[in-house]
């Protein structure tokens, strides 16, 4: 029988970061390579959000921009929404959120659990076809509507690269004991790959940032294109992607992350996002250019829950990205020199 260790708390917000480091063992048969995810479900909103949102509230309190029984206005795919609603909450700020037809339906319901009103725009921006463009028309909508009213605007809003970099990348530095080689985050803000990068040059550390995109977001130069998964890529370039630059960009479809957070459930034990599918792809493409010391940190922003009816739905994934039963073979062909566990035991 298990002795509980952990001394109780005075409020769930005490329980925010700290998230575990574990080893992923079973991901890869290279076993010279020391594999690690960060896994931020384990905050009390499920998501690396929480400590975005906490670090945006905070910033808004502290400039007397809101005070309680204010009201704060944001657009979110999703975990940013579900992190404003239970920080308002516990704070007595009216939270609107904004969403699109792509925030996954449990996200949406969680957010209103919460005390959340939840608006959706139902059609993209008219002039550029995105639906971010979309959602930030209707927060300044919203914003001539309700009185004292304010937008922490998270595409632009520095405050949360100070809760990445001394809470994410310092807690995996204590954590590991050092700084590892390479750093893998999925990007759409780039609030969290922004943080850890500010850490990671206050050390002075040579940790290979890898920012993990998704195909058709313009992040980074990319090339805009319909994305039909929630969670990584943009539609419109934030200004935080501005303030800094990975050391390199790796682009992931939808097919692709789906099946990488397949392979991480089956292997590791636990349910990774769109985004964590990504990651877990993109990892797995370089795989061959690790040296036999190197390390990598997978972050794995949420939790796949909320994903139960799309990644992880067999009849979700053929409607609308491709055939279940092309995605087992897709990761091989990221890397064909890449041997997974399962085909060395066949």
């Amino acid at each position: 029988m298990n002795t509980p260790t952990q001394a109780p708390v005075d409020s769930i917000n005490e329980t925010k970061g700290n998230t575990p480091l574990v080893r992923l063992s079973r991901m890869s048969s290279d076993s010279a390579i020391s594999i690690w995810g960060k896994l931020e479900s384990f905050n009390p909103g499920g998501s690396a959000k929480d400590r975005s949102a906490a670090a945006l509230l905070e910033d808004a309190l502290m400039r007397g921009q809101v005070s309680p029984g204010g009201t704060v206005i944001e657009s979110s795919s999703g975990n940013l929404g579900v992190a404003l609603a239970r920080e308002c909450a516990l704070r007595s700020l009216h939270f609107h959120c904004v969403v699109d037809p792509r925030a996954n339906s449990q996200t949406v319901a969680t957010m209103a659990a919460l005390g959340a009103t939840v608006h959706h725009v139902t059609q993209p921006d008219p002039e550029t076809g995105d639906w971010l463009a979309a959602r930030q028309t209707k927060v300044a909508e919203l914003l001539q509507e309700f009185p004292n009213s304010i937008n922490l605007d998270q595409y632009s809003n520095q405050a949360v690269f100070e809760a990445h970099s001394q809470g994410t990348m310092r807690e995996i530095v204590t954590q590991l004991g050092h700084a590892p080689s390479h750093l893998f985050v999925a990007v759409s803000t780039t609030g969290t790959i922004g943080g850890c990068l500010r850490y990671l040059r206050e050390i002075d550390a040579n940790t290979k940032v890898i920012a993990v995109d998704a195909m058709g977001s313009v992040l980074y130069d990319g090339t805009r294109a319909d994305r039909v998964l929630p969670g990584f890529g943009a539609g419109v370039v934030p200004e935080l992607s501005r303030q800094f630059t990975p050391d390199d960009v790796i682009r992931i479809d939808s097919p692709h992350a789906i099946a990488g957070a397949r392979l991480v459930a089956q292997r590791e034990g636990f349910l990774p996002g769109a985004s964590g599918g990504a990651v877990a792809a993109a990892f797995l493409s370089m795989i061959n250019e690790f040296g036999d010391n190197d390390d990598a940190v997978l972050i794995f922003h949420d939790h796949g829950n909320a994903y139960l009816d799309t990644v992880y739905d067999d009849d979700w994934v053929r409607r609308n990205v491709c055939e279940p039963e092309s995605l087992p073979n897709l990761l091989t062909q990221l890397n064909p020199d890449h041997t997974t566990n399962d085909e060395e035991s066949a």
